[in-house]
């Protein structure tokens, strides 16, 4: 198989998502990293690209320079990903799709509603893929519990609750730390905190599985740590389009939650419960019966896990196997279109910039309930009303 190129802006020496990143878009070997624009700094970033063994004409010193570097090239990047502050990744994703290249942003996809609807429109005239990092739906039993409720397994779904919360952002010592002070900023992060952060992961989460998506909202934002413009924990309640109740908290105050994904899913007949910190079980309680423990790699699992399970049963899996799956599905679309024909349906699970646009106008619209105490609000783009 002829590899890909594939092209990296931001997640430089000590980021914290640049590793994973690497880790996750080599897995498969559909991908090699053949320029990047890694650092805010150009030197900086043009000696660790070129530690990463990037040619020195590759390694750029901001993204401008690698979107004139690579326009031209017979052998340009296949595929860019963006993982900067959230503040620049309209200007830059936009700069590319229009370049004629393909994109995967980090997660929020911009910051306000109206550049995430341009961008969807950038991708459709252009042709070409832009897809966000919502990386975690790439977990095999992710996959499962999405097949299980779409082939009727737990009947009409009638809630499903999720959580995001961790507690490293609660010392107020650290609040000066460059790698947290910029998450709280409004310049850089945008109009919120810890939902656009890390509540949009839940939020995509419960759409992704239940195959809904969300149409109103009710929250209620907070910062506990004085000084703080934007909020560090939430509470959203949602009501989705197939009728489904939604219940999210997320927090990053929370002192004793370390990661803190989890997802469940409560149907007619059944119901489902994940946890991303020990992501090798799903717990199905089907009605009136016992409790079963699914094991990721166990068989007669659905084809959606057992094409998303990297390693055996009884091993850990982790993040950047997750990711790997996203970038797996990015490649096998790539590929498929570099040949003329479509790709399978199963490969066309990774996150679009439609579902970046929706999880944009859901911040926008909680942000907007939280200032008028709770009100429940439209939280539809306005593209898809």
């Amino acid at each position: 198989m002829t590899k890909l190129n594939w092209g990296m802006i931001g997640g430089g020496e000590g980021s914290q998502i640049g590793p994973a990143h690497r880790l996750a878009a080599g897995l498969d070997g559909y991908f090699a990293l053949a320029a990047g624009a890694l650092d805010h700094n150009p030197a900086a970033g043009r000696d660790f690209g070129q530690r990463l063994g990037l040619a020195p004409e590759r390694a750029y010193g901001d993204w401008r320079e690698m979107l004139e570097g690579e326009r031209n090239r017979p052998d340009r990047v296949d595929l860019v990903t963006i993982a900067t502050p959230n503040a620049t990744h309209y200007e830059i994703s936009k700069a590319f799709l229009e370049a004629g290249f393909n994109v995967l942003c980090e997660k929020p996809m911009t910051v306000t509603e109206a550049e995430a609807e341009d961008l969807v429109l950038a991708a459709r005239k252009a042709g070409r893929i832009c897809a966000v990092n919502y990386g975690y739906t790439g977990y095999a039993l992710v996959r499962h519990m999405r097949a299980m409720v779409a082939r009727g397994d737990l009947g009409k779904i009638r809630l499903v609750v999720a959580a995001f919360a961790h507690g490293h952002h609660a010392n107020a010592a650290e609040a000066d730390n460059p790698r947290v002070r910029w998450r709280y900023d409004p310049a850089q992060a945008g109009v919120s905190a810890q939902f656009a952060d890390c509540g949009i992961h839940a939020l995509h989460m419960a759409a992704f599985v239940t195959g809904q998506e969300v149409a109103r909202l009710s929250s209620d934002f907070v910062s506990c740590l004085p000084g703080r413009i934007l909020e560090d924990d939430a509470m959203v309640n949602f009501r989705m389009d197939g009728g489904t109740v939604g219940r999210l908290w997320t927090s990053s105050v929370a002192i004793g939650r370390q990661h803190g994904l989890t997802l469940q899913v409560f149907g007619e007949t059944g119901g489902l419960r994940w946890a991303q910190e020990q992501p090798n079980q799903l717990y199905y309680m089907p009605l009136g019966q016992r409790l079963q423990v699914i094991e990721r790699g166990e068989g007669n699992l659905s084809p959606e896990a057992d094409r998303a399970s990297r390693v055996t049963v009884g091993h850990a899996e982790g993040m950047p196997l997750a990711f790997g799956n996203i970038y797996r599905d990015l490649g096998e679309n790539l590929l498929a279109l570099r040949a003329g024909r479509r790709a399978e349906p199963a490969v066309t699970l990774f996150p679009t910039a439609e579902d970046g646009l929706r999880s944009i106008a859901a911040i926008h619209a909680a942000v907007a309930s939280a200032k008028a105490e709770g009100a429940w609000v439209d939280a539809r783009p306005k593209l898809f009303r």
